[in-house]
């Protein structure tokens, strides 16, 4: 049994030889025909395969933690087009190789948004990246040689979605201006980016305040996506208040 299971193995069944004993006591109770046992075989594989290639998708991802969508407070913004964002969460722009770009302050959800998009990407079957720009930037910086840089920037590339969060927290140089311009070109009208900022493009010298790529940078952005405003104030502020008023009540009762 043991080498009829690494043989399986090695064929590429890998669950029908982690499951083989259990498999023959069912073919066996069940009376399988060859026909019927072939076709469970191919049906557990398939499913297998498919838990599989989820959670190598998910984990290749960096999507962290993640609340769902469900949890979402639709009635907190003042401000927030929820068909334009449920759209994008039905990944319409996917097929159309656009952009969607989260407009909004600091503690408003924007980050819940694009992560739940790029979770139901990866559930649809896409490759996908979650990283912040800081991070990106850094890994790009980093790179010591004309061939490094190539390989990097090609691994940007490749994902089918890029979610590059928390643009607009800090201030690059020329350096950094001209890679993050190289990453949005090379994916230009061929692969769809996602991007979270808490500045309207108006602002957007202030993050690149010498670049002269940031005009070309922002158009590139701009013209195949659906922009999204979030308007209102911090979920986490209101929370912080709520918590500390449930602080304050214990105190009172406990006194």
């Amino acid at each position: 049994m043991t080498r009829l299971a690494d043989r399986l193995a090695d064929l590429g069944l890998r669950h029908t030889a982690s499951t083989l004993d259990d498999l023959l006591a069912l073919a066996a109770k069940k009376r399988f025909s060859p026909t019927q046992l072939l076709e469970y075989v191919g049906e557990h594989e398939l499913a297998d395969r498919a838990r599989r290639s989820v959670e190598r998708r998910l984990s290749r991802s960096k999507l962290g933690r993640l609340k769902p969508i469900a949890d979402f407070d639709w009635s907190w913004p003042t401000r927030i087009d929820r068909d334009a964002v449920e759209a994008a969460l039905r990944l319409e722009f996917l097929g159309r190789a656009g952009n969607i770009v989260l407009v909004a302050p600091q503690g408003l959800g924007k980050t819940t948004i694009a992560k739940n998009i790029a979770h139901n990407a990866v559930m649809a079957g896409h490759s996908v990246l979650v990283i912040t720009a800081a991070q990106m930037l850094l890994d790009l910086s980093s790179q010591d040689s004309a061939r490094g840089l190539d390989r990097r920037l090609r691994h940007y590339q490749r994902f089918a979605l890029l979610v590059v969060d928390e643009i607009g927290y800090l201030s690059y140089d020329n350096r950094n201006a001209d890679l993050f311009f190289q990453v949005v070109s090379r994916r230009y009208e061929h692969k769809s980016l996602v991007l979270t900022t808490n500045l309207a493009f108006s602002d957007w010298a202030t993050v690149f305040p010498n670049a002269a790529c940031a005009t070309a940078l922002i158009d590139r952005l701009c013209h195949h996506a659906d922009v999204l405003k979030i308007e209102g104030k911090s979920y986490r502020r209101r929370e912080a208040e709520e918590a500390s008023r449930s602080r304050r009540k214990k105190r009172s009762k406990s006194s």
